[in-house]
């Protein structure tokens, strides 16, 4: 009889539920594992830390609607990979952790780098399990992978003990589960369609919010059909950017404080009224507003502010059901309104503010300058991955998106350290695109030594980074004591890419920033442009404080 070993079961389960990409730190139990899944035709991508790999494993689901795997060690290594797990906790994306673990029959002795692996994920993820025996493997990763995406999708963990990985059994005792299917698209009840559509009509300033649920489902088509059929106003959440364009004429993105603030009725379409948007109250939120809301899971239904009209379905389903019910109902918003005149105001007030700091050749250069320099000079269907408090709040509002899932953040977790990890991963998901990871000097930080990871896997990644010396704000040298905030003066980040064959430019002006970016757009390998900004540079003045205190 044919044996095969736990190693070869483990790579051919995940290659027959669709995994084609592995991220992860090998060592013990699970170097075998990893050779065998690239002899199997899988692709490994191997990080310098467990904790960007685990962030990079969650952007590929979020990329490609399957889970992201992750493979790590025991202990310290699992341990670090929580990080990824929380993240596709807070964001709702399809993940799944394989971590090593001792020999089960040494549980509880003390063996080498044994922890509470299950216990550990479990306040993380959908499910927390490990195999009870070889021959059941394809399916508990059959499981696995239907319970990241079925439902909300979310994060899950397979421990799996060396006696699992090494050890054999005959293949005729194995059952090859058939590949998961995508998850089920359910709709809403008609009368709750029927009931979003009337408060709709009854709005005097409606809103529509594209989340980044619209993202995920894949609903761009039916959401932007639905947007043009009833020329509604409509802002995206940061990641919800590209859904509908964002030079849209119907995006009221610049006047975005306003347009919260006064809506009458908010159409939440794969958005959550979190932190993000303010828990949907005062002062943010009109005291009375009246909320739409489509989730995939009922239970984010009326979080924060009640809901007038739910709907709980497949985004992309549900905007279908919306669209067939305005074929046979027609309606649209009127277009000449005192609405659109005080948005249309409002627009032109902060683009005109903002246009002016994007022009300011002062050095050293402000957040503005930098970022329209960028926008200048990235290709409309490049993918922008972005972190560090001031670098990715500008960003979204000047770095431009112009289709669905073309933008990475640190999210509902507010993570930093993500962004490496997610354009490497961006880079991995959608090969021979242009990635450009924008991000503070700070974030850079988190996981910097991964501009080795790219340069070793020739990824086109173009590295921006916006250097201000510290976080929030530095300062141009260093005092006694060194103030909790302030980084190294004018670092080489730029240098750092260099020792590893990657190209790197390190800029003070608005003339050598242009000249980088073209010669970037240029190499074959990584490239890294360190930015020096004023270090007291800031957003424009803002009329809310920074969430709602």
């Amino acid at each position: 009889m044919t044996q095969l070993d736990g190693r070869t079961v483990i790579a051919r389960s995940l290659k027959q539920q669709g995994i084609e990409h592995i991220f992860g730190v090998v060592g013990f139990p699970v170097m075998e594992l990893a050779q065998t899944a690239q002899r199997e035709g899988l692709q490994f991508y191997g990080f310098r830390n467990e904790q960007a790999a685990s962030y990079a494993a969650g952007a590929a689901g979020y990329l490609t609607g399957r889970p992201g795997v992750c493979m790590t060690v025991c202990g310290p290594g699992m341990v670090h990979a929580i990080a990824g797990l929380s993240n596709a906790w807070a964001n709702c994306w399809p993940m799944l952790l394989l971590s090593g673990a001792p020999d089960s029959y040494q549980r509880e002795q003390g063996a080498f780098q044994e922890a509470p692996q299950m216990e550990s994920a479990r306040p993380y993820v959908k499910l927390s399990t490990r195999p009870d025996s070889l021959a059941r493997v394809p399916a508990y990763l059959e499981k696995c992978v239907r319970t990241a995406m079925y439902g909300r999708p979310g994060a899950v963990y397979l421990d799996l003990p060396n006696d699992i990985i090494t050890g054999t059994t005959e293949e005729a005792a194995l059952r090859w589960p058939q590949r998961c299917p995508p998850a089920p698209k359910s709709l809403a009840d008609p009368a709750a369609v029927t009931a979003a559509l009337a408060a709709l009509r009854s709005a005097q300033r409606p809103l529509v919010v594209v989340g980044k649920g619209a993202a995920y489902a894949r609903a761009e088509t039916a959401v932007r059909r639905f947007i043009e059929h009833t020329q509604l106003p409509f802002l995206a959440s940061p990641m919800g950017k590209g859904v509908v364009a964002d030079d849209h004429p119907l995006s009221v993105a610049p006047a975005r404080s306003h347009a919260l603030q006064e809506a009458d009725v908010v159409f939440l379409i794969g958005a959550r009224l979190n932190w993000i948007m303010h828990f949907g109250t005062q002062p943010r939120f009109a005291a009375n507003v009246r909320i739409i809301q489509l989730d995939i899971a009922a239970d984010e239904i009326g979080t924060n502010v009640p809901t007038e009209a739910a709907l709980v379905g497949d985004a992309g389903a549900v905007m279908g059901q919306l669209n067939d019910a305005l074929d046979a109902a027609p309606w649209q918003y009127a277009p000449a309104n005192d609405w659109w005149v005080s948005l249309r105001a409002k627009i032109a007030e902060n683009q005109a503010q903002v246009g002016v700091m994007m022009q300011d050749d002062r050095v050293p250069m402000g957040y503005y300058r930098v970022m329209g320099e960028i926008r200048d000079h990235i290709p409309r269907d490049a993918i922008i991955c972005s972190e560090g408090a001031n670098t990715m709040d500008i960003g979204r509002s000047v770095l431009l998106n112009y289709a669905a899932r073309q933008r990475l953040d640190a999210g509902t977790f507010g993570t930093m350290g993500v962004g490496l990890a997610f354009a490497i991963a961006a880079a991995v998901v959608h090969p021979g695109r242009r990635i450009f990871c924008v991000e503070g000097d700070s974030a850079f930080g988190f996981s910097g030594m991964e501009v080795e990871t790219a340069c070793r896997y020739r990824l086109p990644i173009t590295f921006v980074i916006v250097n201000n010396n510290g976080i929030g704000v530095g300062e141009t040298e260093l005092s006694d004591p060194i103030p909790p905030h302030v980084y190294t003066p004018s670092a080489r980040y730029d240098r750092v890419i260099e020792a590893f064959g990657g190209k790197g430019y390190f800029v003070t002006t608005p003339e050598a920033l242009r000249s980088a970016l073209r010669d970037a757009a240029e190499q074959s390998m990584p490239t890294l442009i360190n930015v020096m900004i004023n270090p007291q540079a800031t957003r424009k003045p803002q009329k809310f404080e920074w969430l709602t205190r």
